[in-house]
């Protein structure tokens, strides 16, 4: 569990920043709101019901309500139910398509932030739907998120793409034949469980910087400072 001071600093933080980037931002919403509009109908936000914390049973989740520019036709989910998002998912839009790589799409999460939801940085809450499946088919999946928020962005998020794939420039890329299909099964070849298992690695190191102050400022302001680059290098591709 974090210390009382990396508690009180990361909520002051996350109050702040908040406050300030839906201060900033607001004039980018009508814009992106007209692109989503233009582009395929339905909602221009998103709400989706996604995890806090695992019970220690592994049997249900803490939910709460988070916000999203909407990057997925109306109805993506209508024959399927929940399912993660892939590399080419052909359910979303082009306008959606450049939301995700910019993480334009994820700027009303401010808001989570500011109600105590989220933090500005932490692990990427999942589905409730998926979170159980994750949890037993990964072992220690569920420790990604004990005794911290759920972030808009993270060591996780700055580190891999948009789905959790390993880029070549990862310091993860040379050990991706022990963390992509580890036991060279035909039918396991691709799936997310792969990307998921490299975001697990990230998750867990940004939990363990919790522990004290100095390991925690460090870590939130490598990740604060990335954060905008990573963005901007989606811009230029």
């Amino acid at each position: 569990m974090p210390p009382p001071s990396v508690t009180l600093i990361k909520r002051a933080l996350d109050v702040v920043s908040s406050s300030i980037g839906l201060a900033l931002t607001l004039p980018l919403y009508p814009i992106i709101a007209a692109a989503i509009v233009l582009d395929s109908p339905g909602p221009v936000l998103y709400r989706q019901r996604r995890a806090k914390h695992l019970a220690p049973d592994k049997s249900s989740c803490t939910e709460f309500t988070m916000y999203k520019f909407r990057t997925m036709r109306q109805d993506a989910e209508k024959g399927t139910g929940a399912v993660l998002a892939s590399k080419d998912d052909d359910r979303i839009t082009r306008v959606g398509k450049f939301l995700r790589k910019t993480r334009l799409d994820e700027l009303p999460q401010l808001y989570n932030v500011l109600r105590g939801d989220m933090s500005l940085v932490g692990p990427r809450p999942e589905r409730p739907e998926l979170l159980v499946d994750l949890a037993l088919a990964i072992p220690f999946f569920e420790e990604r998120m004990r005794d911290v928020k759920p972030g808009i962005t993270g060591l996780a998020q700055i580190s891999l793409g948009y789905t959790g794939a390993i880029p070549e420039e990862s310091e993860l890329w040379p050990l991706r034949d022990s963390l992509q299909n580890p036991f060279k099964l035909e039918e396991a070849e691709g799936a997310l469980a792969d990307d998921m298992r490299a975001k697990l690695l990230y998750d867990l190191a940004y939990t363990a910087s919790l522990e004290r102050l100095d390991t925690y400022l460090r870590t939130e302001l490598f990740v604060l400072v990335s954060t905008p680059r990573v963005m901007l290098r989606a811009l230029g591709q």
